[in-house]
């Protein structure tokens, strides 16, 4: 291997910029400045307008990005919930810590952004749904959590009468609009939060995480926002019957009955979920204005992220899936708004959901004591250049030979997430992706694999998998994907064994006859 400057800055050298951020973040703010995660679930990066899109109404998301830097080209670990938030605020892919599937989720033993901000001098506090840490891990990451539901509403239920069963043959997720915008799961998250943001009692620095719960499926807001947006003014979503797709496509479809859906059926539902972003922003407009409002815009650093993205209507498709690796899913927003830090920055460089970590920590001046491999975004915050070669890896699926990673069965809308799978393991079997500047390429070893060229298809739409004319590119991108998993995959936990054999000193006690026990239990 040959080390040339870029390799140096990737390495020794960025640890060496990386002390210094802590600095600079100080030197900005005046103190450790409060930091702020608005979390939605589900959010592609193309519903916003300050990513492109022409129709969506988003003026909150792109005041955030005029106020600070957005990243054009972020994805993220995985494209399920609970995986991609393991991989958050660990710093690790799922091939180092086996976070697949929803109910494998952050140990005690396992450092984690929170914790590791705690100990740091955080106050930490997390509102919203959970899908991350094991419930033994939230006394010691949190100083404070709460998941408060919508009016009405069962404990934990995000979305009333999604678990009730569908009403026809054709599970759309569409469902009846809301009602109020104030009655709602994701309002009660952000009313606590301005609790924390309006407090007096602490002079210590905050940390809010907020996971909201939309514009997740199905597919309904309140009621002034699902009006919003009419399907005739949508433009058409990414037709389904693409040659050379993945088998899950047309699996899901029949499954589903959206394979007797016409293309107007699908409109609605990017309409509907164009109205969930919507009120998505809306809810961020009320974060940034009690910000505003008290001041804490001065000192308080604000980043918007997802978990991942949504078909909605693409491919004729809905929600997402266990092996789903396309663009729509995995391409997120991620905006940062530091004090002090240059605004209206727009970073093009490839950059991954993990980097919020190490970002994170160098803002609060302290580092990961774990290994790690997310970068800091405060270099590019603060004006300077990214990577312009780096590639961002998403892995996806669950092997045959790993039932436990499965979903539990689940019924209502979401019945076909869990059934699917455990009727046809193969359509989610393990896949992984790279994405650079220009391509995509997705390795399926169980299926069909695929690569495409974005520049001139956006939309993934014309697999080019084994074509002569990108021969050259696939191979580099093949040699990519292998080296970044040789060099990822199995993270040994930070503890260390000794190899010796521990000694061994048999207790020094009576010999215990049935006479002798007998005795003593009835003395």
């Amino acid at each position: 291997m040959s080390f040339d400057r870029r390799t140096l800055m990737g390495g020794a050298g960025a640890g060496f910029l990386a002390s210094l951020l802590p600095q600079v973040a100080r030197a900005a703010t005046g103190s450790r400045p409060n930091l702020i995660l608005f979390f939605p679930d589900e959010l592609r990066a193309d519903a916003l307008a300050c990513y492109g899109n022409p129709v969506t109404r988003t003026p909150n998301f792109d005041r955030l990005a005029k106020a600070g830097t957005r990243f054009a080209n972020a994805h993220v670990q995985y494209p399920v919930c609970a995986a991609s938030r393991c991989s958050m605020l660990t710093g690790l892919p799922t091939s180092a810590t086996g976070h697949r599937g929803f109910s494998y989720l952050i140990q005690p033993t396992e450092p984690n952004l929170f914790a590791l901000l705690r100990q740091s001098g955080y106050d930490t506090f997390f509102f919203g749904k959970n899908d991350v840490l094991a419930p033994e891990t939230f006394a010691t990451s949190l100083t404070a959590w709460a998941d408060p539901p919508a009016p009405g509403a069962a404990a934990g239920d995000h979305a009333p009468g999604a678990r009730a069963g569908a009403t026809s043959s054709t599970v759309t997720m569409l469902l009846p609009p809301m009602g109020d915008r104030r009655a709602t799961s994701d309002y009660g998250i952000i009313q606590r939060a301005i609790e924390i943001i309006e407090r007096k009692e602490s002079d210590k620095p905050f940390c809010l995480f907020l996971p909201i719960f939309q514009p997740h499926p199905p597919y309904r807001a309140p009621a002034d926002f699902q009006a919003m947006y009419k399907p005739d003014d949508i433009p058409a979503p990414i037709p389904p019957g693409l040659p050379n797709k993945p088998a899950y496509h047309e699996a899901i479809r029949k499954a589903y009955g959206l394979d007797k859906a016409g293309p107007e059926v699908f409109r609605q539902v990017r309409a509907t979920y164009y109205g969930q972003v919507s009120y998505t922003d809306w809810l961020l407009g009320e974060l940034l204005d009690a910000l505003d409002r008290t001041g804490r815009d001065k000192d308080t650093a604000v980043f918007v992220g997802s978990d991942h993205g949504d078909y909605a209507g693409d491919y004729g498709l809905v929600e997402k899936w266990h092996g789903g690796l396309e663009s729509c899913l995995t391409h997120v927003p991620l905006i940062g708004r530091v004090p002090g830090a240059p605004q209206g920055v727009v970073a093009q460089d490839m950059v991954e959901l993990y980097d919020i970590l190490p970002s994170f920590l160098n803002l609060a001046g302290t580092a990961p004591h774990h290994t790690q491999f997310g970068r800091s975004l405060l270099p590019q915050i603060h004006g300077g250049p990214g990577d312009p070669n780096r590639a961002a890896f998403t892995e996806a699926g669950l092997g045959i030979y790993e039932p436990q990673a499965f979903d539990n069965p689940t019924g209502g809308l979401y019945r076909y997430k869990s059934q699917l799978p455990a009727q046809h393991p193969e359509l989610v079997a393990r896949a992984a992706s790279v994405r650079t500047q220009r391509h995509t390429y997705i390795h399926r070893p169980q299926g069909v694999s695929e690569l495409y060229d974005r520049l001139a298809d956006p939309g993934e739409t014309r697999n080019l998998i084994g074509t002569r004319a990108l021969a050259k590119d696939q191979a580099a991108l093949e040699d990519r994907l292998l080296n970044w998993y040789i060099n990822t995959s199995g993270v040994p936990q930070d503890t260390r064994n000794s190899r010796d054999v521990p000694s061994f000193n048999p207790p020094q006690a009576p010999v215990a006859s049935p006479e002798a026990v007998q005795a003593a239990l009835d003395s």
